[in-house]
């Protein structure tokens, strides 16, 4: 079973239906127990990083989710949920993230005919052999909707980036956990392959 973490926002729906498609089974929670014993645990994002750790907190989702991260199971993070792995953003200064992994978040910096937010598909660049894409051909495209970044501290991390202005690590996976800034769910049988992959990928 698949977990979808539900904190009062998110991409929840679009998710649990890409999952469904790809014929895994799954269910849209915050109950404890539930995310605990799940096989594959999913926390998708959609909008400002304060108000999602405030969420987090709320529920006590954020000790579920380090407590989680500890089991060896699988874990994806979504667009904000990538972000929210991290120790911080500029979105919402002050606010400390999961800190799970290390890196910057910060705001994709305005150029001439650059339009912030980023919304749209673009192209990845794969590197570091992550599991996420595995058996797929050189630079996917896929869906982003963001105005602000990860810049990862550990460079072995990161298995894709893409262009907008700046360098965007736009995936990365250290151990058992895995984030992608953009929205697998909304990125076509591009996407579906990478939510494939990642319920394929066992515990350890």
């Amino acid at each position: 079973m698949i977990a979808i973490i539900d904190y009062g926002a998110g991409n929840l729906k679009s998710v649990e239906k890409a999952l469904l498609a790809i014929g895994k089974e799954c269910v849209i929670t915050r109950n404890e127990k539930e995310i605990l014993q799940a096989d594959h645990v999913i926390l998708p994002g959609v909008g400002a990083f304060g108000d999602a750790m405030n969420h987090l907190k709320q529920y006590d989702l954020d000790k579920v989710i380090r407590e989680y991260a500890q089991t060896g199971k699988p874990f994806l993070g979504i667009c904000l949920g990538l972000q929210l792995l991290f120790e911080g953003s500029d979105e919402s200064e002050g606010v400390e993230g999961l800190g799970l992994l290390k890196g910057e978040v910060v705001r994709i910096p305005a150029e001439p005919g650059l339009k912030i937010p980023h919304i749209g598909w673009n192209s990845l660049h794969l590197q570091n052999n992550g599991r996420l894409f595995a058996g797929m051909q050189d630079d996917p495209y896929v869906y982003f909707v963001h105005s602000y970044y990860l810049k990862a501290k550990e460079p072995q991390i990161v298995k894709a980036t893409a262009e907008y202005g700046v360098t965007i690590h736009a995936s990365v996976e250290k151990d058992q956990i895995f984030a992608c800034q953009f929205h697998p769910e909304k990125s076509g049988a591009v996407g579906l392959q990478i939510l494939r992959n990642f319920t394929e990928i066992t515990n350890q």
